[in-house]
């Protein structure tokens, strides 16, 4: 690969617009983000012409999320890299952004020739009955991993397994391992046959006529590099730098973390661990000396009178996975700032297993929340919660969910999904349908088609009037530590019930883990208010405190002397290292734990005394293939933090449906008459502040009614000065005199003309 010789910055400005359009003046514009995956079509001389001249021409995509996922095809590939060079450079001349996957799982093979020990191992534990009569054998067997990082390439391959460790003990009448009994055979136990995913094993024996059993820890290694490798970092750095000086306008990082099992639950049922000599290493470091494989067998099976120990065992090791995934994300965004300029996109999402369980949790910590983006980012099914609460983590004016219909689920719709996300303060990073027959680039093009497209950038004018997320009036503060230890009483417990009753009530609420206020990024602020980016919440539930610090009952002790109302669900009885800890006694004394659907019943009366006002409930479920969890309709009502209300209708016409409504805006009242979306801010006085409406026919408040004899979608704003400037969208006349009449400063926006149902 040749070395970088250069640095390409792309501004916002470029980037972000729409295709070789200015940004409107005094305000930024979020990208539309649309994914593009390519196939053997893209290495054809000018093969990534077609969907790229497909997306300038028939698309809102100012932003393409971009993968090579090819059998034989690696992004340290000098042919590679030159026709990504190609690709990108005629992207850029059709104002279209591409944010490339230089991701190190896709140059595992790579990273094997360079550094072989440094590869990951998956530990598995297989526990056998001793016979007293002759030695046992035993075959553990480890698993070939895949997931869309593979693809049609080569899977997480079994490469060679390991005889690690081997114990002998008995067992007490409740199961758990006698202590008095438990020694290490190793010695006395042989490999008797190896291949590269399994191990016969041969154990010696028993030493006495009392039942006794044995347990044999078998490291697999795998075609992946090890997540504790000192050389991965650099090895992930090395392969953005080599493509410094291709035009690209970001980086993407897909679903990091430990190899995933399809199906999931393979790898979550508790004799599982990722394990290595550095992982080890770190575990040792973390824990003041104790060794991960004796501590493997203790998180696995219990040891009788240890069970302090063994929560906080687990509690390490699930620590080490969060904090390892959040580094490397860290990294990566870092470096994909430094190569490519401080606005170089990063993305997509951390989420893999779109819910918060043992999956994700086992995986990569559940580290949603803390991977570094400047753009919330999410995918499938995440619960909305989760999606807005990252949104004001990192001070996202809209959240990404990257959607995919998903071809046999009934509940699975891109219209749905669109107009669903704009009413929670979203947009969709648009994925081709899975699974599909059809080739790739067909199936891309497929999703420019009807009336698609044209929500899309009836959507898009939102972010015109708007920098701001969704309000949510109350966060769920869920224990993380106690989430993740599934040797404890609250595992998997982060809230996702009480975040979808009060949802489905109208009260949108954040999904927020205790490790955030760890980080220092959920606070008190001033003025007493808890507060999450720019979101401050008139609510806080504390959800499942056990296991943690003193920094979260110091957090609570300072938000209780102040204006939020603090609520909280389950004990606190044990410390991070699983000692007994009175942690109810450090915490403030009006934060007793309360039933949920107390607190609830609570929330419901005392939300509307603070002037919060519901907003459309959410009475849709998720579909797709995790939990389900609850989401917004694709017509109502929301508030967004800023004071915007903006209705959507997308329920009938992926276009947007009719709109005629008269509301009230605090103590004033507004009418609309439009298609899609009607969104309006007004200052103290009731004037409009800003002003976003699809198939615009009438608007009246207080100081204005315009009345257009043909419908325009338009957006009107203040700049820094105060001065009122416009956008009209797919419009080829003079600006209408009313809009005129408020403004004479406009700009234009071409619309993309969707692609007929059966042409090319």
């Amino acid at each position: 690969m040749k070395k970088a010789v250069c640095i390409f910055v792309l501004c916002h400005g470029i980037l972000l617009s729409a295709h070789s359009q200015p940004a409107p003046v005094g305000q930024s514009v979020m990208p539309a983000i649309g994914a593009w995956f390519w196939s053997d079509s893209e290495f054809e001389p000018e093969g990534y012409k077609y969907v790229i001249d497909h997306v300038a021409d028939h698309s809102a995509y100012s932003l393409l999320s971009t993968a090579i996922r090819i059998p034989g095809r690696d992004i340290t590939d000098i042919d590679v890299y030159n026709q990504v060079k190609k690709a990108v450079e005629y992207a850029h001349e059709r104002g279209v952004g591409i944010a490339m996957e230089l991701d190190a799982r896709v140059a595992r093979r790579k990273f094997e020739a360079l550094y072989p020990n440094d590869l990951q191992e998956s530990l598995w534990l297989t526990e056998v009955s001793l016979s007293a009569e002759s030695d046992t054998e035993t075959v553990v067997k480890s698993i070939d991993l895949s997931d869309h990082m593979t693809g049609r390439r080569v899977k997480y391959l079994s490469l060679r397994g390991s005889l690690q460790r081997v114990y002998a003990y008995r067992k007490t009448a409740d199961g758990l391992i006698d202590p008095a009994s438990l020694r290490d055979i190793s010695q006395e136990s042989a490999v008797v046959s190896s291949a590269r995913d399994s191990l016969i094993v041969r154990l010696p024996a028993r030493g006495s006529g009392e039942q006794e059993w044995a347990c044999a820890m078998v490291s697999f290694t795998l075609l992946t590099p090890d997540l504790f490798s000192p050389r991965l970092f650099e090895f992930q750095r090395e392969i953005i730098r080599n493509y410094a000086d291709i035009p690209l306008a970001g980086g993407m990082l897909d679903e990091w973390g430990f190899p995933p099992s399809t199906p999931p639950d393979r790898l979550a049922i508790g004799e599982h661990f990722w394990y290595s000599k550095n992982y080890a290493a770190a575990y040792a470091e973390k824990t003041g000396g104790r060794e991960l494989l004796h501590d493997c067998l203790l998180m696995a099976k219990g040891v009788a009178g240890e069970e302090s120990t063994r929560l906080g065992a687990i509690n390490h090791y699930m620590a080490l996975n969060l904090e390892r995934n959040t580094a490397f994300e860290h990294d990566f965004y870092q470096t994909v700032k430094e190569v490519f300029g401080p606005d170089a996109a990063v993305v997509t999402h951390a989420t893999w297993w779109p819910y918060p369980d043992r999956l994700e949790m086992k995986k990569n910590g559940l580290h949603w929340w803390a991977a570094t983006r400047d753009w919330a980012q999410s995918d499938e099914t995440t619960p909305f919660a989760a999606r807005t609460a990252m949104a004001k983590k990192w001070g996202s004016p809209v959240w990404y969910n990257q959607y995919y219909n998903f071809v046999g689920d009934a509940n699975s719709s891109y219209q749905t999904e669109l107009w669903s996300a704009a009413l929670a303060g979203g947009r969709i990073n648009f994925h081709p349908t899975y699974p599909n027959t059809k080739p790739m680039r067909e199936r891309h093009v497929d999703l420019m088609r009807g009336g698609l497209v044209r929500g899309h950038s009836r959507i898009r004018l939102l972010d015109l009037i708007s920098d701001s997320p969704l309000h949510s009036p109350v966060a769920i503060v869920f224990g993380h530590t106690a989430a993740m230890n599934w040797a404890g009483p609250y595992f998997e417990g982060v809230g996702m019930e009480m975040a979808d009753s009060l949802w489905s009530q109208g009260i949108p609420t954040d999904l927020i883990p205790t490790s955030e206020i760890q980080n220092g990024s959920l606070a008190v602020d001033e003025e007493g208010w808890v507060r999450y980016g720019r979101q401050r919440y008139a609510a806080v539930i504390l959800y499942h405190p056990e296991f943690e610090t003193s920094a979260t009952a110091d957090f609570f002790r300072q938000a209780a002397e102040g204006r939020t109302q603090l609520y909280r669900v389950g004990s606190w009885t044990r410390g991070f290292d699983g000692q007994e800890f009175a942690g109810d006694e450090i915490l403030p004394s009006s934060l007793v734990p309360r039933d949920p659907n107390t607190i609830l019943a609570t929330l419901k009366k005392r939300l509307p005394k603070l002037g919060i006002v519901p907003q459309t409930p959410a009475n849709r479920q998720t579909g797709g293939f995790a939990r389900q969890s609850h989401a917004p309709p694709s017509t109502g009502f929301a508030q967004l933090i800023d004071g915007t209300h903006i209705h959507v209708a997308g329920t009938v016409d992926a276009a947007g449906d009719p709109i005629q409504l008269t509301r009230r805006v605090g103590k004033f009242s507004v009418t609309f008459d439009a298609l899609g979306i009607a969104a309006v801010r007004l200052d103290a006085q009731g004037n409009v502040a800003a002003l976003a409406a699809g198939g615009l026919q009438s608007f009246k408040t207080k100081a204005w009614d315009i009345q257009l004899d043909e419908r325009v979608d338009v957006a009107i704003w203040k700049d820094a000065n105060g001065a009122y400037q416009g956008l009209i969208q797919g419009w080829n006349g003079p600006v209408p005199p009313p809009l005129l009449a408020i403004t004479q400063n406009w700009e234009f926006r071409d619309l993309p003309e969707p692609l007929a149902p059966n042409s090319n």
